[in-house]
């Protein structure tokens, strides 16, 4: 059976040139690619990484690859990560590992922001599979919350707590993570800015207009997806 994760990984290793600084996020598409750049990029030496990521910056680090933290760069050349869908836009849902914040980060620095992944990923407009994740500051949590409630009546709005510690589960950041599941997705762009608004929002999970293509891989090949905007 073949693996479309890395198959998109495969492709996405035809655009890293010598040189570059390149910016990765999580998952099992990324870790693809960090393994193919250690095993089969004759100039892996050259190349300089930072991630949003614990895991993936663990693999960078076992591979002897050059790694960079966020805070000390200001630009990237490509930042490569998956989500869990996309729309045509190129607008993006990563609600998974609750590193949104730094994720979006990184995608802003770059000057392209590809995603990566299986076709399965590509959706012609978001739904309401995937929450909308949304990193509060503590002392905003409950005006946060209050706000959100009036703002989606009809969502049900849930904040993280851990499975490994009695608690909030707590951001990279030491802020508070809640999950926002709608009934019925509002629109993109509404959302990314009324959500923004909410005092002591740091950043949500929506990654509006920030995307450059998307490479996905299925039973068609490898397709490379330019935002439709």
């Amino acid at each position: 059976m073949t693996d479309h994760k890395l198959e998109a990984a495969k492709a996405a290793l035809s655009l890293i040139g010598p040189n570059q600084s390149i910016g990765l996020g999580a998952g099992s598409t990324i870790a693809h690619l960090v393994n193919l750049i250690a095993s089969e990029c004759e100039y892996a030496a050259s190349l300089v990484f930072t991630s949003s990521s614990f895991k993936t910056t663990q693999l960078l680090s076992s591979h002897g690859l050059t790694i960079q933290q966020p805070a000390l760069r200001r630009q990237l050349d490509i930042y490569f990560d998956g989500c869990d869908q996309f729309d045509a836009e190129l607008n993006a849902l990563k609600s998974g590992g609750g590193i949104h914040t730094t994720e979006k980060i990184l995608a802003s620095m770059a000057d392209d922001f590809i995603l990566l992944g299986d076709e399965s990923k590509f959706i012609k407009q978001l739904n309401a599979t995937y929450p909308l994740v949304i990193e509060i500051l503590p002392q905003a949590l409950q005006i946060a919350l209050s706000k959100l409630a009036t703002m989606f009546p009809l969502a049900t709005i849930t904040q993280r707590i851990s499975t490994q510690k009695d608690g909030a589960l707590i951001s990279d950041n030491g802020n508070m993570l809640v999950d926002v599941y709608f009934n019925q997705m509002p629109a993109a762009n509404e959302l990314n800015m009324h959500v923004k608004m909410i005092p002591g929002v740091v950043e949500h999970s929506l990654f509006y207009h920030l995307a450059t293509k998307a490479i996905i891989a299925g039973e068609n090949g490898i397709q490379t997806i330019l935002p439709r905007r």
